[in-house]
């Protein structure tokens, strides 16, 4: 049978705190057997439906598709264990592949080991066979393996995604500390943005950077496929693979597309290098005209009436002398939202609990999410006319 067509686990990678934002968009993609993890969700699927969760994937890292489960209580255990698999039905042997690992409680401490015992197994496996081996090295234009070992059990999977997710392809001008694009949309969508585009509402993200929120919110709002605007994924060097079947499903994608989007997303920066930037992305991701691109100070942005979004990324104040500084951005902020934005929902994003409290406006809802490793909030200030002032 071929390898698109077979059934397995599937599991989707996304940092912690957006399991739940990536179950409801596998959920929202025809996905059963859903099974949220702590850093990933898990469903059952073929290759070709990793196809199309590369396509359409807001909020994940990589697509995982599980090879094989391995009781491995040693690196000579999982070198055997990995030899014995039929590798012919993934990789050429003229082919080339790479194989990254993530390791806890093994019976060695260090991942590249465990990964080069996988490389090794392989190459042992095509030179048993046929004399020869494929070419392998740190590069993603081939077959990507990858291998989750904890304790004695090896879990291997064939990673059809190669370069992660996050990297949609239209950042060309990052700017300063850009917000990575998985993470802005996993923002955008906790908002409620969806359902609020369906109805032609608004969404400002001033202290834009260089674009990424507004960026996002846009694809969300014209049902913009984010694997629409990369040429290459992993699964495309294996097997079997057919470019036929993804000519198609990316024209089903661009048949998706809803131009009709008539609300208005903003995007302002007091840095016209960061709006300039941010402009550019947004030509590159193919929103360009659905953003209006401003260079003022935050407080200055147009707000338009009726319902909508204003969310803003403001610095966290990590460096010594920061936070002092900060702390009246952060009142500035509250009062903008007062004065300019009665009948939105606001949001800070933030890892600075101590700074957000200089907001001075009670909070709806608090919800974690990473930067990094940097433990964050998304804050959500439902904001009325004469907004009440609380904790």
């Amino acid at each position: 049978m071929n390898v698109f067509d077979t059934t397995s686990t599937i599991l989707v990678t996304c940092p912690k705190g957006m399991p739940d934002i990536l179950a409801d968009e596998l959920s929202g993609l025809g996905f059963a057997d859903i099974h949220p993890l702590e850093a990933g969700v898990e469903t059952r699927g073929t290759l070709a439906d990793c196809m199309r969760l590369n396509l359409w994937v807001r909020t994940g890292h990589r697509v995982l598709l599980e090879l094989a489960r391995l009781d491995a209580p040693g690196p000579d255990e999982l070198h055997r264990a990995v030899r014995k698999l039929d590798w012919q039905r993934y990789l050429g042997v003229d082919g080339y592949f790479r194989v990254d690992a993530v390791i806890r409680d093994t019976a060695v401490n260090d991942s590249r080991f465990a990964a080069l015992r996988v490389k090794d197994a392989v190459a042992d496996h095509f030179n048993d066979r046929f004399g020869k081996r494929p070419d392998s090295g740190p590069e993603t234009k081939g077959v990507c393996l990858f291998l989750h070992w904890q304790g004695r059990r090896a879990t291997l999977y064939l990673d059809t995604t190669g370069e992660p997710l996050p990297r949609r392809g239209y950042r060309k001008r990052p700017h300063k500390a850009p917000m990575q694009e998985t993470l802005a949309a996993a923002c955008v969508l906790a908002s409620g943005w969806p359902a609020l585009a369906r109805r032609n509402a608004h969404f400002v993200a001033p202290m834009c950077g260089s674009g990424t929120l507004a960026i996002e919110a846009a694809l969300i709002a014209l049902n913009g496929a984010p694997g629409l605007l990369r040429d290459h994924f992993a699964f495309m060097a294996v097997p079997g693979y057919d470019p036929g079947c993804w000519d198609a499903l990316v024209a089903d994608a661009e048949d998706a597309e809803n131009p009709g989007f008539h609300g208005r997303i903003i995007a302002t920066d007091h840095d016209p290098e960061a709006v300039e930037a941010a402009r550019h992305n947004a030509r590159a991701a193919g929103v360009g005209d659905f953003i209006e691109f401003g260079a003022c100070d935050f407080r200055r942005t147009d707000v338009p009436a009726g319902p909508g979004i204003v969310m803003l990324n403001p610095e966290y104040g990590e460096r010594l002398g920061d936070a002092a500084q900060l702390g009246a951005v952060y009142k500035a902020i509250g009062d903008f939202f007062k004065q300019s934005c009665p009948g939105k929902t606001g949001f800070i994003f933030t890892g600075n609990l101590k700074l957000a409290k200089q907001v001075g406006l009670r909070t709806k809802s608090r919800r974690t999410l990473f930067n990094a490793k940097i433990e964050c909030r998304l804050l959500e200030y439902e904001l009325y006319d004469g907004t009440r002032k609380g904790e």
